[in-house]
């Protein structure tokens, strides 16, 4: 994320208008280990929606919903432009003000109509900022579910359901399936059965570990 920051200044210096770099590096600042809101920074100032100098004063959370996140960079009043950001990425959507979001997308974020996300992209005095995962504790640091989700397979987080330990380090993967290790896409699919069968236990609050190792996700004691 070092790498990131780095490349986030350097074309923050071609992109903002002068006399608003240091607001816009308060902001970076704000999100100094966040990678779903340097991400998106980057993506921003590297491409710039208008192709004109602007600076991002503010993130909003317009949806979240298994790891992704819909957000809106704003950069003054009731102008902003939608990402759609997660662990694996990150998707341009069009200007907040144009209040378009395909199908598939509303869908997936639980929207009740085209009509109430328009409403609510026309709104953007009642949108909540995008808090920093390491203090938004209903988040996983991890693989970003949402308290009461489950975690993405994989996630150093996940309670293991049949030790109590963490799932990515205990044993149990390896007893259940009767071997030494898992070794192909089969074996993974046929412990995740299991897995679901036994009960998944979801994201909450006392799962968080007190830190992550930045970058990797790795959790340390």
């Amino acid at each position: 994320m070092r790498e990131l920051r780095k490349a986030i200044r350097e074309a923050m210096e071609y992109a903002v208008p002068d006399g608003y770099l240091d607001k816009a590096e308060d902001l970076l600042d704000i999100y100094h280990d966040d990678k779903i809101a340097l991400d998106l920074l980057h993506e921003f100032y590297l491409s710039l929606p208008d192709a004109r100098e602007a600076w991002v004063r503010e993130i909003m959370v317009l949806a979240r919903h298994h790891g992704i996140f819909l957000l809106s960079a704003m950069v003054g009043g009731r102008e902003g432009y939608l990402y759609l950001v997660s662990s694996e990425g990150i998707e341009f959507q069009g200007s907040l003000a144009d209040g378009f979001l395909a199908q598939e997308l509303l869908d997936f974020f639980q929207f009740e109509s085209e009509e109430a996300f328009r409403r609510l992209c026309a709104a953007p005095a009642e949108l909540h900022s995008y808090e920093p995962l390491q203090v938004d504790e209903d988040i996983c640091p991890a693989c970003h579910a949402l308290a009461g989700e489950h975690h993405e397979l994989g996630c150093p987080v996940e309670v293991c359901p049949w030790c109590g330990g963490q799932l990515i380090h205990c044993d149990c993967r390896f007893e259940q399936l009767g071997l030494d290790a898992i070794s192909n896409e089969t074996e993974l699919l046929r412990f995740e059965d299991l897995l679901e069968e036994r009960g998944r236990i979801p994201y909450s609050r006392e799962q968080r570990p007190s830190f992550a190792d930045e970058g990797t996700g790795v959790i340390l004691d």
